[in-house]
């Protein structure tokens, strides 16, 4: 019998967009709509093979095919508008595919948006019998699993309270605990977490890993958070555009959804970078590394020497900024900063006096294994105002090098950082 329990194949959705026309009035009387409907009915007989220019196809998800095994856990990830939630709202059955073929074997739990599937009159006790009853479940297995709903989700002392009256906090405590204590065989949740406090996102995070690992039934889990996606995660599918771009390990998958971020942010230089947290009075307009050549790198190799340098443009030639702070930071796959340099770490905070300038800053032994990475270039005026930050200024990948001069590479998939030791026994 085959492990398979989500089959996709040539998956396709279809969205028609209207347009308003052009110098249309964007408040119409009565008489106008049902004139224009007139209009529209004798158009459709008099001249059925013109199309109508004011509506448009869109194709949120288009030729997706996958397969997801009983008891994984798997991330989808992807820029806002990617296709994420419409693929969710097919798999669980909300709304049907234009093309393709979708088989699923078990029952589907959803947590696709605050609320869903609950009747804001009925009090909390009577939205988990209803929640049950909609994914298939007997009254006797949710009485059955009642008191562990009703304590995962903290609001027993509400549980007699309309939901109207709830907190979106409160709706996502109970809608969470009774989509993943009813036991369906696949569990479905979008972004909807991120409502919840950072304890309650930490217990349902532990709650779905158990769901994976322990018990064996499969998780779909779609987020903006790489940290949890990697936390949580084997394996990842990347889409883009309403395509499938990437289906791999997660790390490898994230990899690729950050280079790909970065490229993108990347098409205007640092000097043009609308995303940035700027004075307007010095603005970083460059950033490249170079080796002991003087040579710009594209990769670099742990343990080799490199300067980080910075260039910058001074709108404010007349004003001198003492104490500047210069910072590089360079962050994984899960956004945390694993490399950062500061100069005022070592007391060589500097100033800026002139209209165009560089900024190095030379790094002996660099010290990150293998990895793709990002950068956050920052200034700022004697720790009081922000010159300029830019996040996601580039990516760096590295490579392995012979940073303990043994030939030995460390362990990348358990550190990010390499340092040296001196082991002595007595």
């Amino acid at each position: 019998m085959s492990d398979t329990i989500i089959r996709v194949e040539n998956l396709g959705k279809k969205y028609i967009i209207g347009h308003q026309q052009e110098g249309r009035s964007q408040y119409v009387a009565l008489r106008d709509v049902i004139a224009e409907g007139a209009k529209s009915v004798v158009k459709r007989f008099t001249k059925p093979q013109e199309s109508n220019s004011n509506r448009e196809e869109f194709w949120a998800l288009k030729d997706v095919s996958f397969e997801i095994k009983r008891g994984e856990c798997v991330g989808i990830i992807g820029r806002n508008g990617a296709g994420k939630s419409t693929l969710l709202k097919i798999l669980s059955r909300i709304t049907e595919p234009t093309t393709g073929r979708i088989s699923i074997k078990g029952r589907v739990a959803s947590l696709l948006e605050v609320g869903t599937g609950f009747h804001p009159e009925l009090t909390g006790r009577e939205n988990i019998y209803l929640n049950g009853a909609i994914l298939g479940m007997s009254r006797a297995e949710i009485k059955k699993k009642f008191d562990e709903i009703v304590a995962f989700a903290e609001v027993e002392k509400f549980l007699d309270t309309p939901v109207k009256h709830y907190s979106s906090g409160m709706y996502v405590r109970l809608a969470f605990a009774v989509a993943a204590h009813l036991e369906p065989e696949i569990l479905v949740v979008d972004e909807v977490l991120a409502v919840g406090d950072a304890a309650f996102q930490k217990k349902c995070l532990g709650k779905m890993g158990d769901v994976a690992t322990k018990e064996g039934r499969t998780v779909l889990f779609v987020s903006h958070n790489m940290a949890t996606v990697q936390n949580l995660c084997s394996q990842c599918l990347y889409l883009n555009s309403g395509k499938i771009k990437e289906v791999n390990s997660t790390e490898f998958v994230i990899n690729q959804y950050l280079v790909d971020i970065s490229s993108e942010s990347n098409k205007d230089s640092l000097a043009f970078r609308k995303d940035r947290q700027c004075s307007n009075k010095v603005k970083i307009v460059n950033f490249y590394i170079l080796d002991d050549c003087r040579e710009k790198q594209s990769v670099l190799q742990s343990g080799n020497n490199y300067t980080f340098v910075m260039e910058y443009e001074n709108y404010c030639v007349e004003k001198i900024f003492d104490d500047v702070i210069g910072s590089i930071a360079i962050t994984d796959n899960r956004n945390e900063i694993t490399f950062l340099i500061r100069s005022n770490f070592t007391d060589q905070n500097f100033s800026i006096n002139q209209q165009k300038g560089y900024i190095e800053a030379q790094v002996k032994d660099f010290n990150l294994t293998t990895g793709i990475y990002n950068t956050i270039l920052f200034l700022s005026h004697r720790e009081t105002e922000i010159l300029d930050c830019i996040s996601n200024a580039c990516i760096i990948q590295v490579e392995a090098g012979d940073f303990f001069n043994t030939g030995s590479i460390g362990l990348p998939s358990h550190c990010k950082t390499l340092t040296r030791a001196d082991w002595i026994t007595k």
